[in-house]
């Protein structure tokens, strides 16, 4: 699993609506996630997630299966609790992941203790 970030330069207001303002990439095998912070044309940032999977058409073509999701401000914090109940059960449930390297290994309190949603509002 790789990660970056980049950050854009903010500019006029009108100039960032629906722009991404900060972004980190995760790349996960065949997947590639995408966590976008954008801005409305209000000036408030929002959170996209976009999975996206390179597929290949009969032709041998290259596509890419995307889906994503758009996450506002006021659903972050019920975002969160939900999120780290389902890592918990997934935790407690099946703790050791066959076939995952213990290098890899991540907690899952720790994945999603870093997340700060409180600075995407300045």
């Amino acid at each position: 699993m790789t990660t970056s970030k980049s950050e854009e330069t903010s500019g006029a207001t009108d100039s960032r609506f629906n722009q991404d303002v900060y972004s980190q990439v995760v790349r996960a095998g065949k997947r590639t996630y995408f966590f976008d912070v954008k801005c409305t044309r209000n000036d408030e940032y929002y959170l996209t997630i976009t999975e996206s999977k390179r597929r290949f058409e009969d032709s041998g073509q290259p596509v890419f299966e995307k889906h994503k999701i758009f996450l506002y401000r006021e659903d972050f914090s019920r975002f969160i609790d939900s999120l780290q109940e389902v890592f918990s059960f997934i935790e407690e449930k099946q703790p050791d992941i066959p076939g995952r390297d213990e290098d890899q290994e991540i907690s899952m309190d720790s994945a999603i203790a870093d997340i700060q949603f409180e600075d995407l509002s300045s």
